[in-house]
């Protein structure tokens, strides 16, 4: 759909044998005609939603997402490595219906410090952006994503009450992969019955917060920037000019046009790929890297995810489970004898903070199968551990970020906690 406000007329663009034409409907296989928004529809005339006007020239891709970024630089102060990362993404939104995942992009921080400015302006160049800050309540936010299908723009300030933000918590958990609909329960108009409906919440997401989210699994989605640390530019317009909103419509007409000439090209997300990272992390910077060949960018992206992978090791490694682990690694290399359950609870006692004070094996025993995967066996001195392979080592150590490495015989060296100050309170235990 496309949108002249200055003539007041919506209409479809279309894409055929690669040229494009702008048409007032459209006719669907099985006899269904579709029809745009009116441009007096209260989303188009109130700018909730943003669309291109018409599809236009944009030269190559190289100077497209350098126009982007000069477009964000203009007006937004950001790190250069994020500006990259947000030019990208822009790019990305607008084909982000061709892929299964998808990460959200956040700026986090106080109030004064940018984070309004950066959702307004990259806000405006992604994919049907819509501009739900201020929103009243929640419950408008689900059909209009489902109607519009677009990227969704929000402040989570916004949204003081708890209960709100436990639906903002659902759109995002389910946004990011394709599949997952919010489902609802409303009421069949004219009657007093109630039915579930699916809410289609799929697609980019930016967000600007001043904290984070409890749940850890929803803030590995995010690609952030810290907006407290960075200084003002004396170059950045303390108010937006008018010819913001218009050079942001002409990025979108070149947007479209990107979109129709990409849309159906074939994409390896293995290709720029970092096997060492997270599946969760591999997952979401997959779409990114796919899209991107310039090799500045793809370096930025490959760095920051590098940065994410070591932030969850070094999470992981403040909890019982590593502590745990670092114990029974240093037992296995100084030890000809298989370690004992009994062992490592003495050790962790022993070594550790007061937390771990009179630790019990059947704790550790827990600790060992369900959480590590180890396997626990009846011997002589009470249940014992055995050495795993070293890939199996090596993958815990790299997943709860203990020293531990291997060496050429399958032995394992590792620079373990000789004293209380060197471990680690279990956050989780």
């Amino acid at each position: 759909m496309v949108n002249d406000a200055a003539r007041g007329i919506t209409a479809f663009a279309r894409w055929k044998s690669d040229t494009w034409e702008l048409v007032p409907d459209h006719e669907l296989p099985d006899g269904r005609r579709l029809v745009p928004l009116s441009a007096r529809n209260n989303l188009v005339e109130h700018g909730v939603v943003k669309f291109a006007s018409k599809p236009e020239e944009y030269g190559s891709e190289r100077e497209l997402a350098g126009s982007v970024r000069s477009f964000i630089h203009r007006y937004v102060n950001l790190s250069p490595r994020y500006e990259r990362v947000a030019t990208a993404y822009v790019l990305l939104s607008w084909i982000s219906d061709t892929f299964n995942e998808l990460p959200y992009l956040r700026v986090r921080g106080e109030p004064g410090t940018g984070k309004t400015r950066f959702l307004l302006t990259v806000g405006s160049l992604c994919y049907k952006p819509i501009f739900a800050s201020g929103a009243s309540t929640v419950s408008p936010i689900f059909r209009i994503l489902d109607l519009v299908k677009g990227t969704l723009v929000f402040d989570e300030s916004d949204f003081r009450f708890s209960d709100e933000k436990a639906e903002i918590v659902k759109i995002l958990n389910n946004g990011n992969v394709r599949g997952f609909p919010v489902l609802r329960t409303e009421t069949v108009p004219g009657s007093k019955e109630f039915n579930p409906r699916a809410y289609h919440v799929f697609g980019p997401k930016l967000i600007a917060t001043r904290g984070f989210f409890d749940d850890a699994a929803l803030e590995s989605r995010f690609l952030t920037e810290e907006m407290d640390s960075l200084r003002l530019r004396e170059d950045i317009p303390i108010s937006l000019p008018k010819e913001h909103e218009v050079e942001a419509l002409r990025l979108r007409n070149k947007l479209l046009l990107f979109r129709f000439r990409n849309y159906a090209k074939p994409r390896d997300l293995t290709a720029n790929l970092d096997r060492s990272l997270e599946p969760r992390l591999a997952q979401i910077f997959a779409p990114l890297l796919a899209i991107t060949d310039d090799e500045e960018t793809l370096g930025d992206l490959r760095e920051l995810a590098r940065s994410y992978h070591r932030e969850i090791a070094t999470d992981r490694g403040f909890g019982m489970e590593a502590d745990v682990l670092a114990v029974l690694t240093e037992l296995w290399h100084t030890s000809a004898e298989t370690p004992t359950v009994h062992q490592i609870a003495a050790q962790l006692s022993a070594r550790g903070p007061a937390t771990y004070a009179n630790v019990s094996a059947k704790r550790i025993g827990w600790i060992l199968r369900r959480k590590l995967g180890l396997a626990t066996l009846r011997g002589r001195e009470g249940y014992v551990v055995p050495k795993p392979s070293q890939d199996r080592i090596d993958r815990l150590t790299e997943r709860y970020g203990s020293d531990v490495t291997g060496n050429a015989e399958g032995g394992s060296s590792r620079s373990s906690p000789s004293s209380q100050e060197t471990m680690q309170p279990g956050a989780a235990a």
